[in-house]
C-alpha cells in the first residue's frame, strides 16, 4: 500500500503538467550546467599551476571529474523518483557551484582531486536530472524538443568559456572569477526553481540495472557520437598543427568549427527532426558526420580540414538528443535506470574517446584512427534502424 502510493506520488497531477515554464527551467538548468564545466575548463592551467604537477598526474586528475559523475550518475534515477527533480537538481546545482571557486585556489593534488570528484558528482547527477525532466517535459509538450534543450548546454558552454577568458583579460583572479560564475549559475537556479518538476519517473522495477535491449543500442550510440567528441576536442588541434600546418596559435578553429555546427544544429533540430522524423535524422547526420571526417582526413588543404570538422559538428548535433527522446518512447526498461544508463555510456564515450584515439594513433597514425571514428559513424547509422525512435 505505501510503494502504490509512493508512486502515485511522483506522478503528476492534471494540474502540474509541464508548461511553458518548466521547458524554460530545463533549458536553464542545460545552460547552468554547460556554463560550469566550461569555466572549468578555463581554470585548468591554473589549477596546474597550483599544484604543480606534470602533464601525466594532471591527465590523472581531469580523470577525476569523469569519475565522480559515473558515479553518481546511476544512482540519480532512482533519487529523483523518491524526491522529484527540483530536490535532485537543486541540490546538485549548489554542491558543483559551491566546489567551483575552490578549484581555482587547491594547492595539493590530492585535495584537487577530491574536490574535482565532488565536482563531478555535482556534474553528473545535474547532467541526468536534466535529461530526465526534458524527458517528461517534452512528452507534455508533444512535440521534438530535445534538441534545443541540448543546444541550451551547447550555449551554456560558449558563455562559460567567454565569461572567463573575459573576466580573467580584465584582471580578475581565478578565485574571483569562478566565485562570479558560481553566483551567476545559483540566480539562475533561483529565477528557475519554480519551473522544476517535483516529481520524476514512477518506481518500477530496480534501482539500479545492467542495460538490455534498446536501451543498451541507445547507451551504445551516446557512447560512439561523444567518442567522436571527444576525439575532436582533444585531436583536431594535434591534427591541424602536424599535419595541415596550421600555427599552433590556430589550433583550436577545428574544435570551434565543431563546436559551433553542432550549436547552430541543435538549437533549429527540433524542426528539422519534426519535418524529417527521428530517424532520418539520426541516419543523415551520421552520413553527413562522415563525410566531413573524410574530407579532414583526404583533402590536404587545412581550409577542407575545417569545413570536415564543421560538417561533423552538424551531422552529431542532434543525434544525442534523439537518442534521449526515444528512452521515453522504449519499453526495455523503465526510465528510472535507462536514462542513467544511456547518460553513463555516453560519458564512457567521453572517457574512452581521447584515449582510444591515442592508442591507435600511435601505431597507425593519426589518420587512421580518426578513420575509425568513421567507421562509428557508420555502425551508428545501421543500429539506428533496430530502435523505436
Amino acid at each position: 500500500m505505501h510503494q502504490r502510493a509512493s508512486a502515485l506520488a511522483s506522478q503528476p497531477s492534471a494540474t502540474a503538467t509541464p508548461g511553458k515554464r518548466e521547458q524554460t527551467a530545463t533549458r536553464a538548468m542545460f545552460f547552468a550546467a554547460g556554463f560550469a564545466t566550461a569555466a572549468w575548463a578555463a581554470l585548468v592551467p591554473f589549477a596546474k599551476g597550483n599544484t604543480g604537477v606534470g602533464d601525466g598526474p594532471l591527465g590523472l586528475l581531469l580523470l577525476c571529474l569523469g569519475g565522480g559523475a559515473l558515479v553518481a550518475m546511476p544512482a540519480t534515477g532512482a533519487l529523483t523518483t523518491r524526491f522529484g527533480c527540483r530536490t535532485v537538481l537543486a541540490a546538485a546545482v549548489l554542491v558543483f557551484s559551491g566546489v567551483l571557486p575552490l578549484l581555482a585556489i587547491i594547492p595539493d593534488a590530492w585535495a584537487l582531486a577530491g574536490a574535482l570528484l565532488i565536482f563531478g558528482v555535482g556534474i553528473g547527477t545535474t547532467d541526468c536530472a536534466m535529461n530526465i525532466q526534458a524527458i517528461l517535459v517534452e512528452k507534455a509538450a508533444h512535440r521534438p524538443m530535445m534538441s534545443g534543450f541540448h543546444g541550451y548546454y551547447s550555449i551554456g558552454g560558449i558563455a562559460g568559456a567567454g565569461a572567463m577568458s573575459g573576466m580573467l583579460s580584465l584582471g580578475l583572479s581565478p578565485l574571483a572569477a569562478t566565485m562570479l560564475a558560481s553566483a551567476g549559475v545559483l540566480l539562475l537556479l533561483a529565477w528557475s526553481i519554480g519551473g522544476l518538476l517535483t516529481y520524476a519517473n514512477p518506481p518500477e522495477g530496480p534501482v539500479f540495472a545492467v542495460p538490455h535491449g534498446a536501451v543498451l543500442v541507445l547507451g551504445a550510440i551516446c557512447f560512439a557520437i561523444f567518442l567522436a567528441e571527444g576525439a575532436v576536442l582533444d585531436w583536431s588541434a594535434v591534427f591541424l598543427t602536424e599535419y595541415r600546418g596550421v600555427p599552433n596559435a590556430l589550433g583550436g578553429l577545428g574544435f570551434a568549427c565543431f563546436a559551433a555546427t553542432m550549436t547552430l544544429g541543435r538549437m533549429t533540430g527540433d524542426r528539422v527532426v519534426a519535418r524529417l522524423g527521428r530517424h532520418a535524422v539520426v541516419v543523415l547526420g551520421s552520413l553527413v558526420a562522415t563525410a566531413g571526417l573524410l574530407t579532414a582526413v583526404f583533402v590536404p588543404a587545412w581550409q577542407a580540414s575545417l569545413f570536415g570538422y564543421a560538417l561533423i559538428g552538424i551531422g552529431c548535433a542532434n543525434i544525442v538528443p534523439v537518442m534521449f527522446s526515444a528512452i521515453g518512447r522504449q519499453d526495455s526498461m523503465p526510465q528510472i535506470v535507462a536514462v542513467p544508463a544511456v547518460t553513463t555510456l555516453g560519458y564512457l564515450g567521453i572517457l574512452a574517446g581521447p584515449a582510444a584515439i591515442g592508442f591507435i594513433a600511435q601505431h597507425s597514425g593519426l589518420p587512421v584512427a580518426f578513420l575509425f571514428v568513421g567507421v562509428l559513424f557508420l555502425a551508428v547509422a545501421a543500429a539506428s534502424k533496430t530502435v523505436k525512435m
